[in-house]
């Protein structure tokens, strides 16, 4: 099975976050600046939650909020979702549907280690799936025969 550690083995544990003392304003920068759509939230260098584009939407915008004063802490999603390195993806894609969540920070003592999205686990289940079809193509048409299907 493959797990959460194998995902950031492969990707990186590179994660944005920012405080809950942060702006609005500048949590969005920060997420405008990477081309992400969230950041984990920490205090004092632990997960206390996460600050995403649905947030931005539905408590900012919506709420009729100043970015540049509001507080990251006041409109973040908490709690967050978050795993170990040793949950399966299986169990991450599992809780992700469920919650109806993209992003879940990977924490480990409670320090932040990365962050695991939708996209990661999708990415992990075209390669294993892209695995079988290749196994299975030379199950039929042998390891060095040409695949009839390819012309």
């Amino acid at each position: 099975m493959t797990t959460v550690k194998d995902v950031l083995d492969r990707k990186g544990s590179f994660v944005a976050y920012v405080n809950k003392s942060s702006t609005v304003l500048d949590a969005t920068q920060e997420m405008n600046a990477r081309r992400i759509g969230a950041v984990v939230v920490c205090d004092d260098s632990k997960v206390v939650g996460i600050f995403t584009e649905r947030d931005i939407l539905v408590r900012v915008v919506g709420g009729q909020l100043d970015p540049s004063t509001t507080l990251v802490g006041d409109v973040m999603t908490a709690p967050v979702a978050c795993c170990v390195p040793d949950t399966t993806v299986e169990e991450c894609r599992t809780v992700m549907t469920e919650k109806r969540i993209r992003h879940m920070p990977v924490v480990d003592e409670n320090q932040l280690l990365g962050i695991v999205t939708s996209g990661d686990i999708m990415a992990q289940e075209k390669s294993r799936s892209q695995q079988t079809i290749k196994y299975l193509k030379e199950y039929i048409y042998g390891p060095y025969s040409h695949d009839p299907e390819e012309d």
